[in-house]
């Protein structure tokens, strides 16, 4: 019998590593014959696992999807990484996931073996989660969104829009985008008739309707949600040349506060919008790299006034 239950573990390790297996692959990986194979199917599908069998030429096996959540055997590299993810989770910007991460975390921590569990523990002690807790976004509405995209279905929701007023907007979604702190939807605006960008946390009473929609060409989702949230809700649009590699000011630059264009010279060239223009010259000055001006030109006469005060600062001026 223990024999039995170790083979039947096994065969279910080996169903959850690649999607079909053949008789024979598994009979030869478990070492028993194909009769053998078969009973220890019947077996998994007793427990719960709906396991299905495809005859022919090319069948075999497949671990399919049931109506309940069967448990998992995962490997220390799977466990390891599960746990760290839950962990991060349990601080993240889902509303509500945070106690579910939690409660999942329990039960795999109390089954991990002392070793994989000291490695989790580890890496947790390491870490500190910064999160803005007033941009946490709720489970439900990214899952309606989520299956929305999928099935390709009009949204209908309340939005407050960056005036403070309240509208209601029908959506074509296309795809859901993290920065991470905040979660963007990119969809097509029916009322519009374009491309738009959504701050979830904006948004109340999400409905999915039935109305199907056809997909249509459209952007990028993350390069038009990056032009979005850094370029379109500013006043002023600024474009400098960084004498930095790109690499370096991608470090310090976030993609939700602007863009690096490689200008195939060893720079860059860092797009970012704003309200304030001498908010502008100070954050890039802050960058630590030389730097020029393309565009506006009253970014120069706000760099002009920085130096200005800087160097009466200094007591050089």
């Amino acid at each position: 019998m223990e024999a039995t239950t170790e083979r039947v573990l096994r065969l279910l390790s080996l169903l959850q590593r690649r999607p079909s297996w053949t008789a024979a692959e598994l009979a030869a990986e478990l070492g028993v014959t194909d009769r053998s194979v078969r009973r220890d199917v019947e077996r998994l599908r007793a427990l719960g696992y709906p396991v299905h069998a495809t005859a022919g030429v090319g069948g075999g096996y497949r671990l399919g999807a049931g109506a309940r959540l069967p448990p998992l055997l995962l490997d220390d590299e799977e466990a390891t990484a599960t746990a760290v993810s839950l962990r991060l989770a349990a601080g993240g910007t889902v509303a509500g996931a945070g106690q579910a991460a939690l409660r999942a975390l329990a039960k795999l921590d109390q089954v991990m073996p002392p070793r994989l569990r000291a490695e989790v523990r580890a890496v947790h002690g390491a870490t500190e989660i910064l999160v803005d807790p007033g941009v946490q976004v709720d489970a439900e509405l990214l899952t309606t969104l989520a299956r929305a995209c999928r099935d390709a279905v009009r949204v209908r929701f309340r939005y407050t829009g960056r005036d403070g007023a309240e509208r209601e907007r029908t959506v074509e979604p296309v795809r859901m985008v993290a920065t991470g702190r905040r979660w963007y939807l990119m969809a097509w605006d029916v009322d519009r008739g374009d491309w738009r960008t959504f701050r979830l946390d904006r948004m109340r009473e999400a409905t999915a309707t039935t109305w199907r929609f056809r997909a249509r060409e459209h952007p990028d989702p993350v390069a038009h949600v990056r032009r979005s949230v850094t370029e379109a809700p500013y006043r002023h649009l600024a474009r400098i040349r960084v004498h930095a590699p790109p690499e370096r000011v991608r470090e310090l630059v976030p993609p939700q506060v602007g863009s690096v264009e490689d200008d195939h010279d060893g720079g860059c060239v860092l797009v970012v919008g704003g309200d304030d223009l001498d908010w502008l010259a100070v954050h890039v000055t802050r960058l630590g790299f030389e730097a020029e001006v393309l565009e506006p030109p009253e970014l120069r006469e706000a760099a002009a006034r920085l130096a200005r005060r800087l160097a009466a600062m200094a007591g050089t001026g």
